[in-house]
């Protein structure tokens, strides 16, 4: 079949084209043939316009001579398709509309071939997913408005199946014709494979079809004897065909006899099937039943192939090896599949995931928000479907909230539950594993969370990491923090929404979510709350409840309680507070008590604390500055080094700190990157801000963006913040979109947003659309310029507040550089 242009250009040729002579041309045959002419006068165009002889083509398409000319000679016969697609590519013209060209011009010639005329058309003519090859990623809008959205295909990475499926292509293409049934579940990449594997048929002039109109099984029966030799029989989800209650029996007797017949030859049969219906297909019969399925099982037999459900660890190495080379569809997928394996599922279903999203219902959409606010903000994977409930009506406009109906929220889980390709659903329903753990004495720290009631719900990973950057810059409604404090009771969950409240200056529900998360027992929250009465002057009931957060087993309590009574002058208790939690491992006890002998001059008791404590790093460090005051420097850095091997690369960042101030700058940038090694952010932060001060601007940026991928995204916040100080706003901006490529975004305190020249209303408005971006202690330094007197609760400036967490550039900045 030829495109429309492609006739209207055989109509022109029809009527004006005529060879030198006045006599028209003439294929093999003397007959007319339009299309022939349309064919060669293009490759000749072609040819004179790349100044080529036919010599030098044949070279460059790697052809013979002869075979160049006779495929240029009007009295020659129709070329090959595989000639046509050499010379078309050596020509530079295009492959597809040459072939269309070549096939209509065997036809109209009336050769009967083993490339002649027959069902289906040229291998390059197709597109992928007009075969059902699942899309992978967001569709991209091609240029120009009327054009249809792309979809993209990731890397290939081969496979233990595809082995032995090229093999079969092998045997189709020296001319023995065969058939292989692919069998695997749900998106595990059979039809990918299948495409794949025939892409060296293409070259050599081979057809495919695909029976698919008006219905798959009256097309396959129809035509199944039409075909001819070089064709790939498409038959992509088989059971459509073989399990045709009327016609699947009929099907496979004709595949085997298009199969078994030499003079049809060669033909490759390729399919794809679901382990159940190999299962159903391939049984033996049993009396009770009868043999329905005789010539389908007859036609498997032998020929199907495995294809496993998950990538294992060669396929991954390799899937990672091209996403590290720049496919992002491939290193996306591997950021939610690497650990379980199932790469093609979360490819396949990923596209269908977010058309469910964006296309859902209005109270479907707003549970799905709700649980993307609740995975980025903290809470574990198993989400109570109490709390979602609840957490969604303020997500809903007023309209459609008014127009819920009485099971709004039966009807949208349901929506939310149907499974898209991967067998992945939106969100679905979930039965957290019973721990399996060798049995312990149980302590009160040890004591679990009361379970939630109900029903719990798991959002897609691919909708969780949407929502990780998609919905980054909105702080969720009321209803999501109430919901959250009524419903949820975990205190993992809770504290991690405590703290994310904070950072967003909603302080109320930062309270009483860690009182909710006290009363499950949570010691980590009692340690906060008992921080927040010290600094607010209530040492005697921060005392209180550090002993009970101590009591539960919380170490920071017990270091926090020694500082306290060492400020109280009680040096006997402060000691046995740190000796208890040094002998439970904690390294801020052992580096207390080292800062305590120090003081006290006892340096031989600190050396000796030292030496039983080399997996405890600070102890080293305490001892390592020693050192280093007392002029010891090569034993000062091997003490550091000691240090960072324990897992504390801080010695070696207090080492820098201290070369730096003697004046010796390259040693301590030598130290600072050393500590960088032993993964100390800090130490390249440091970095950071020393060549932003040395006048290595590029190198800062290089430095703080590759931060971001260690987890760390202070260093890029912060130069962002230094440039500002600076009144470099361009420069600032220009950082802040090099992090936002790399998904952290940074919003730039321009002078124009300022509070003096922006008014009193954007002045309130600023801090606002600060905290709701989630990046409020980021931004405590221009807070503090611009609202000097503090911000309430709800992000109103206000007299009365005063920030509870400071922000901190690191122990160790080098000087000067603030």
């Amino acid at each position: 079949m030829v495109c429309a242009g492609v006739r209207r250009q055989e109509d022109e040729h029809r009527r004006t084209h005529q060879v030198p002579g006045g006599a028209r041309m003439h294929d093999e045959q003397n007959g007319r043939n339009p299309a022939l002419t349309e064919l060669r006068g293009r490759l000749t165009s072609a040819l004179a316009r790349a100044r080529l002889n036919q010599t030098q083509l044949a070279v460059r398409a790697q052809l013979g001579r002869t075979t160049v000319s006779e495929a240029l000679s009007p009295v020659k016969p129709v070329p090959t398709a595989e000639t046509v697609a050499a010379l078309a590519r050596a020509l530079k013209e295009p492959v597809e509309e040459l072939l269309a060209l070549r096939w209509t011009a065997a036809q109209e010639a009336g050769t009967v071939t083993a490339d002649g005329p027959g069902p289906g058309r040229p291998i390059e003519l197709w597109e992928p997913h007009d075969l059902e090859v699942h899309p992978a990623g967001p569709a991209r809008t091609a240029s120009g408005l009327d054009a249809p959205a792309v979809r993209g295909l990731p890397g290939y990475v081969p496979r233990d199946h595809d082995r032995v499926l090229a093999e079969a292509v092998r045997d189709a293409a020296s001319g023995r014709s065969r058939i292989v049934v692919l069998v695997g579940t749900s998106s595990t990449g059979k039809t990918r494979a299948c495409w794949e594997a025939v892409q060296p048929l293409a070259g050599r002039g081979w057809r495919l079809w695909h029976p698919f109109a008006p219905a798959r099984a009256e097309a396959a029966l129809e035509d199944l004897h039409q075909v001819r030799p070089r064709t790939v029989v498409w038959l992509n989800e088989a059971q459509h065909y073989l399990g045709n209650p009327a016609s699947g029996e009929r099907i496979a007797a004709a595949v085997r006899d298009l199969l078994a017949g030499p003079e049809r030859g060669p033909v490759l049969v390729l399919g794809t099937l679901w382990p159940e219906y190999a299962r159903q297909y391939t049984a033996m019969p049993t009396p009770a039943t009868g043999d329905s399925h005789s010539q389908v099982r007859e036609l498997l037999s032998g020929r199907t192939l495995a294809v496993p459900d998950a990538f294992d660890t060669q396929a991954l190495a390799a899937a990672a090896a091209l996403a590290e080379s720049g496919d992002r569809l491939l290193g996306d997928a591997l950021t939610r599949a690497r650990a379980d394996g199932r790469v093609t599922q979360d490819l396949a279903g990923a596209p269908e995931l977010l058309n469910r999203y964006q296309h859902a219902t209005p109270a479907a959409k707003a549970l799905l928000d709700a649980a993307m606010d609740a995975r980025r903000l903290g809470v574990g994977i198993h989400l109570p479907q109490t709390f979602l409930t609840d957490a969604t009506p303020d997500y809903l406009t007023g309209a459609d909230y008014d127009q819920l109906a009485d099971d709004w929220a039966e009807q949208a889980f349901a929506e939310l539950s149907k499974p898209v390709h991967g067998k992945h659903a939106p969100l679905r329903r979930t039965t957290p594993r019973p721990p399996q753990r060798p049995p312990t004495p149980t302590t009160i720290a040890d004591t679990p969370a009361p379970p939630p009631a109900g029903l719990l719900f798991r959002l897609a990973d691919y909708l969780e990491q949407h929502g990780r950057t998609t919905r980054r810059p909105l702080c969720p409604p009321a209803s999501f923090w109430h919901a959250a404090h009524t419903h949820l009771t975990h205190p993992s969950d809770l504290i991690g929404l405590a703290n994310a409240a904070e950072g967003r200056f909603r302080l109320q529900w930062a309270h009483h979510l860690r009182h909710r998360a006290a009363e499950y027992g949570h010691p980590d929250s009692l340690y906060k709350m008992a921080r927040i009465r010290v600094e607010g002057g209530d040492r005697e009931g921060g005392e209180r409840l550090l002993r009970q957060a101590a009591g539960h087993g919380n170490l920071n309590a017990l270091v926090r309680l020694s500082w306290i009574r060492e400020v109280a002058g009680d040096r006997e208790e402060a000691e046995t507070l740190a000796m208890e939690a040094a002998g439970h491992g904690d390294t801020h006890a052992v580096e207390r008590l080292a800062r305590m002998r120090e003081k006290a001059g006892d340096r031989q008791g600190l050396e000796a604390l030292a030496v039983k404590a080399v997996g405890h790093g600070n102890a080293l460090d305490r001892l390592a500055q020693m050192r280093e005051r007392a002029g010891d420097r090569q034993g000062a850095e091997t003490l550091a080094v000691r240090a960072a091997d324990g897992n504390n690369p801080a010695a070696l960042n207090e080492l820098a700190r201290m070369r730096e101030e003697a004046g010796h700058r390259e040693e301590a940038e030598r130290l600072l990157l050393q500590a960088a090694d032993y993964g100390d952010m800090e130490a390249v932060l440091t970095l950071v801000w020393a060549r932003e001060e040395a006048g290595d601007r590029e190198g800062a940026e290089a430095l703080a963006i590759k931060a971001i991928y260690h987890g760390d995204t202070d260093a890029i916040s912060y130069l962002v913040r230094f440039r500002e100080e600076a009144g470099d706003w361009e420069g600032a901006e220009a950082l802040a979109a090099k992090a936002a490529d790399h998904h952290y975004p940074i919003k730039v305190m321009h002078p124009a947003k300022t509070p003096e020249k922006a008014g009193d209303q954007e002045a309130e408005q600023l801090p606002l659309e600060i905290a709701n971006h989630g990046q409020a202690w980021d931004m405590q330094p221009t807070f503090k310029r611009l609202w000097p007197h503090g911000l309430d609760p709800d992000g109103t400036p206000t007299p009365a507040w005063q920030p509870s967490v400071s922000v901190s550039l690191g122990r160790h900045i080098l000087p000067g550089t603030l």
